[in-house]
């Protein structure tokens, strides 16, 4: 039984998707699934390494250190969940956790000590699956079209999935067109911090803080205003781009807390339905999966913007909006062990489909 392991921590910073997949049939089928919290020091050395700071090298040495040994925990439970050894498992699909995402600069750092996970698992291990796409200039994001693709795709049916991580990104399933995908701007990631800093809350659960204010239309246009909203895919964007300290510089200063965290939801709502609708042609379906899947302010808004769309989660396709992500990369590393490339050249703008990812022996 082919059976491979993901994991998958996003930009949101919460934690470790954990599943494990068989992939003996013609679709993936996810045995188990776990869900490992970040300890608090990780969670702030992980945001400290977003900008450069003193001793840098050392600290993301130790990070991705404590990182593997939070990745062997969250394999031991997903593998226990499904009463499965680990010498039944054929390797462990890790992303690692992104530092710095600079596809223009040739580099995007994920942390991750994939030869101590390794080691600690005695699973082969498979890591580092941007740098080859931006070797070949491509931009190492996203990754996951070429999943969505394989899973989601509808001879029938014009769907876009959308991923509503810490960053939104979306693959556009146009039978008989080219598959297209690409990051469309932030996802939870500034609303997470907003409601971090101004009520110690990780996360707005359901939208209803967000629900209690109203949207100010001049700060609204503000953050559209960015660029990288009208920039043309093929485009990825990470904490580099959005990040507290570009909302602090569109912000006039006065602004109630709650309709800054309303604002913040509409943005993500608007900028990813201004992105079907600039690219996306005529899709008749959106489903979503990501943690904003299961915001429902949130997804009303998404509604409201795509009126003419069935909007609904992933979780009616089969797959559960919480774990897509940690499927999708247990079935990239399954790619690479077959020797089969895992990107996807419209969706990165590489040179080339490549096989990506680096082997790790158990």
């Amino acid at each position: 039984m082919p059976l491979v392991a993901g994991l998958m921590s996003g930009t949101s910073l919460d934690g470790v998707d954990a599943v494990l997949v068989d992939f003996s049939e013609n679709s993936p089928r996810t045995l188990a699934t776990f869900w490992l919290p970040y300890p608090a020091e990780i969670r702030r050395q992980a945001m400290q390494l977003q900008a450069a700071n003193h001793d840098e090298i050392h600290q993301s040495a130790m990070l991705a250190n404590d990182l593997a040994r939070c990745y062997a925990a969250a394999v031991r439970e997903v593998l226990a969940g499904a009463s499965v050894g680990a010498a039944q498992v054929a390797a462990i699909g890790c992303h690692g956790q992104t530092i710095r995402h600079q596809p223009a600069a040739g580099y995007s750092i994920q942390l991750n000590n994939p030869a101590l996970l390794a080691e600690l698992t005695g699973i082969a291990v498979v890591a580092d699956f941007r740098s080859r796409d931006i070797a070949a200039a491509g931009q190492g994001a996203p990754l996951v079209p070429a999943f969505h693709a394989a899973v989601f795709g509808d001879p029938q049916h014009h769907r876009v999935i959308l991923n509503l991580g810490g960053i939104a990104n979306l693959t556009d399933l146009n039978p008989g067109q080219p598959v297209r995908g690409f990051d469309c701007g932030p996802g939870n990631l500034l609303m997470d911090a907003w409601s971090e800093r101004h009520r110690g809350q990780r996360f707005d659960e359901n939208g209803h803080w967000a629900a209690q204010g109203r949207v100010l239309p001049d700060l609204l246009q503000r953050l559209l205003a960015d660029d990288f909203f009208t920039a043309s895919p093929p485009k990825s964007c990470g904490r580099d781009e959005f990040n507290s300290d570009w909302l602090e510089r569109r912000l006039a200063g006065d602004e109630r807390a709650e309709d800054v965290q309303a604002t913040l939801l509409e943005l993500t709502a608007v900028s990813a339905s201004a992105a079907i609708g600039r690219w996306c042609g005529s899709p008749t379906e959106v489903f979503v999966c990501g943690g904003g899947a299961r915001n429902d302010a949130l997804m009303a808004r998404l509604r409201h913007h795509l009126p003419d769309c069935r909007v609904a989660g992933t979780d009616s396709l089969g797959q559960p909006g919480d774990w897509v992500e940690a499927v999708a990369f247990a079935w990239l590393a399954w790619r690479t062990l077959r020797g089969e490339p895992g990107n996807l050249a419209a969706v990165t703008g590489a040179r080339g489909p490549r096989i990506l990812g680096a082997i790790y022996p158990r």
